[in-house]
């Protein structure tokens, strides 16, 4: 499976979701992660590994605690995805209304006064 939908796959839960939006703020251990869920650290740890090999975090030393980490350039490769799609839906959009605006200069003066 390509990173992209490892991506998706991952962002896929709402739980990882979560994880990676508290990531956000800062990095954290795992018993920080786990404090606002209902489950054990081992499930939060099988989220994070995840997470981990969609290399949307990474888990380093630092002493006695082993913080996770957001990896913010993952998603510099899903904005270029997103924004490829964005742009044709836009192109296409624009098509869209030009062709209306055509279709409405080419109706008669009669049919437009009707349509008010």
């Amino acid at each position: 499976m390509d990173q992209l939908s490892q991506v998706f796959s991952a962002l896929a839960d709402p739980t990882r979701r979560d994880i990676v939006a508290r990531l956000t703020e800062a990095d954290a251990t795992v018993s920080e992660l786990a404090e606002p869920y209902d489950v054990s650290l081992q499930a939060v740890s099988k989220h994070l590994k995840v997470l981990e090999g969609a290399g949307l975090v990474s888990r380093s030393k630092e002493a006695q605690r082993r913080p996770v980490h957001l990896e913010a350039e993952v998603f510099d490769l899903m904005n270029k995805w997103i924004e490829r799609y964005q742009r044709q839906a836009e192109q296409r959009y624009q098509r869209l209304d030009a062709l209306l605006d055509e279709l409405n200069d080419r109706s008669t003066p009669e049919q437009k006064g009707n349509a008010s």
